[in-house]
């Protein structure tokens, strides 16, 4: 068995094909992660082409979608994005949930990274300051994991 290696930092994969899939719930802040998320992946150096994004009602609906999704070969990894406000009721607390919960399960039963870009916040105000401009931007945050998970699993698998 070949020894651990230490990968501190990961290549970008430019043959890397990302599926970026966004809740049109709050759908204003949310299409601000998605440009942020969509122009940190072209500023790494993955092709336009190699780039799907795909719109769901919500955040709850984006599990399901990301396991259909993570089943195809041809995606080495999703970036889940959303914006959950937590208003007067529960409604909160089950949709951030079931969403992290059924986007956490996907990832590890089809063990291909799946990015958690969906902002559980408060209020409005704390979800506008995470869509903000610059590495504040939560899209711009998960389109760097993305990348970074894929060029991990490639390398751990490649040492298989």
């Amino acid at each position: 068995m070949a020894g651990i290696q230490i990968i501190e930092t990961p290549e970008v994969i430019a043959e890397s094909r990302v599926a970026i899939i966004a809740g049109r719930y709050n759908q204003d802040i949310v299409e601000r992660l998605v440009i942020g998320c969509m122009e940190t992946l072209l500023q790494k150096g993955l092709h336009e082409e190699s780039i799907s994004l795909v719109r769901v009602p919500g955040a709850f609906e984006l599990p399901l979608l990301a396991k259909v999704l993570a089943k195809r070969n041809d995606i080495d990894a999703i970036i889940a994005l959303g914006a959950v406000i937590k208003g007067d009721t529960a409604h909160f607390e089950y949709v951030s949930g079931e969403c992290a919960r059924g986007l956490s399960s996907v990832a590890l039963e089809c063990e291909k990274p799946i990015v958690f870009g969906v902002l559980t916040v408060d209020d409005e105000q704390q979800a506008w300051a995470r869509a903000g401009e610059g590495t504040d931007n939560k899209g711009v945050e998960a389109a760097n994991t993305a990348l970074e998970m894929i060029s991990i699993m490639h390398r751990v698998n490649d040492d298989r």
